[in-house]
Formats: C-alpha cells, structure tokens, sequence
C-alpha cells in the first residue's frame, strides 16, 4: 500500500512538475475519471493558458471562446470539476506589490490521475487493456453510459437560476461559494433559491446578502421554504 501511494505521489509530482506529458495523462484517464470530453477539454486548456500564455486564472469568458460553448456550460463544467475536488482556486498574494490574485490549481486532478494508474486500474502506457485494465464501471463510464445522477442535475439548475437573476455568468469564486453552500453548509436547495428570492425583492442582489440570509435561518434552525417564511414575518413583525 505505501509503495503505491509513493507511485501515485511520484506521479502527480511529475505531472505538476512538467517533466511527463500532462495532456497525454490527461487524455488517458479523463474517461476512467468520469469526465465528457467537453470537461477534459475544459482542462486542456487551462493547463495552455498556464503553460503558454502564463494565464493562471482566466475568465468563464475566455474560456467560452476557446471552447465554443455558451458561458452558462463552461460555468457548469468548472463547477462539476471543482465539486470533483480536480481544480480548486487558490489566493495568491504578491508582497511587493501588495496585489492580490486568483489562480485555479489542479493538483487534485493530478492526485486523481496518479491513483488511479498506481492502482492499475489503466496502464501507465497506451497498449492492450489486460487483467491490469478498466473495471466494469470505468468503462461503462468510458463508453459514456452512466447517467448523471439526479443530485448532480439539480445544482447545475440552480446556478443557471442564479445567473438569469444575475444577469450574467457567475464567477468561478461564486461558484466555490455555492459549493460551499450546498456541500459544506448543506442548505437545502429550496432555501437557497428562497434567499435569492429574498435578496431580490429586498433589492439587495448579491452572494453577501445571501450568504447573510442563509447564515441567519441556519442559527434559528429554519430547514424549509415554510419555515424562512415564517421567520420572516415575525422578524418583521418585531421591527
């Protein structure tokens, strides 16, 4: 077992290094790893932008154009890659200039890869798939016929809500915000919409606001739409 978590560590280093073919490992695996081609593409070209263009964070919209997709997937995509645990954002400060900046890290990704090929589950070359091959579900998810679950459809309605209210795409960091939500919070998407709602006829549209609103029903034990109902009005009653 530590020989081959000290296999997968050695890997994911390489990857992160440069000295291995980060898009050939990438193209090897992604279909193992669950992801449709328009989410491997997604992560070939932050790797470009990285690589090539020393662009560590780029927009949804910069993305958009290289991919030829509409903003809302490419929001969509990141967002599934991100609940993954494949890119996460990190903050970067530069203490001389005192700026402050975002850049999407994909050591998660690399760490996925490295373990899935020092479990054998792929050879660590391109040749005949053996005893070492896919396991029944890698390749009905290579052959693309796992269905989403209905857990992962529900979110991504949510943040298509979130931007029509919005007016625009959300930003990667809102989408950590609504991760963050849903998977760590664990608020209830029918609260999270009722926030929305909330901000909206307050008109005080913005992820402060709403963080503040659902903050504020979680300490008073609201769980439904029902019961923030209530609470408000006694709230308002009370003023």
């Amino acid at each position: 077992m530590n020989d081959r978590n000290a296999l997968a560590q050695g890997l994911a280093d390489a990857y992160m290094d440069g000295s291995v073919s980060i898009p050939y490992a990438i193209l090897r695996t992604y279909r193992a790893l669950k992801l449709n081609d328009t989410e491997g593409m997604l992560l070939l070209h932050l790797l470009a932008y990285r690589q090539l263009e020393q662009n560590e964070f780029p927009t949804i919209e910069q993305l958009q154009e290289r991919l030829g997709c509409s903003p809302s997937l490419v929001a969509q995509t990141m967002q599934k890659l991100m609940k993954l645990g494949f890119v996460t954002i990190d903050e970067v400060y530069d203490p001389l200039t005192g700026v402050q900046s975002e850049k999407y890290n994909l050591s998660g990704l690399f760490r996925a890869i490295g373990v899935l090929l020092a479990a054998g589950e792929l050879p660590l070359r391109a040749g005949r798939e053996g005893a070492g091959g896919l396991s029944g579900q890698s390749e009905a998810a290579a052959a693309g016929t796992i269905p989403p679950t209905s857990a992962a459809v529900a979110p991504r309605n949510l943040f298509v809500l979130f931007e029509q209210e919005f007016g625009r795409p959300i930003t990667p960091t809102e989408y950590e915000i609504m991760n963050g939500w849903l998977d760590q919070d664990q608020y209830p998407e029918e609260l999270i919409r009722f926030a929305l709602k909330e901000s909206v006829f307050a008109g005080k549209l913005s992820f402060r606001y709403i963080d503040r609103i659902l903050l504020e029903w979680s300490r008073n034990r609201v769980t439904n739409v029902e019961e923030a109902r209530l609470h408000g009005q006694k709230f308002r009653a009370g003023r």
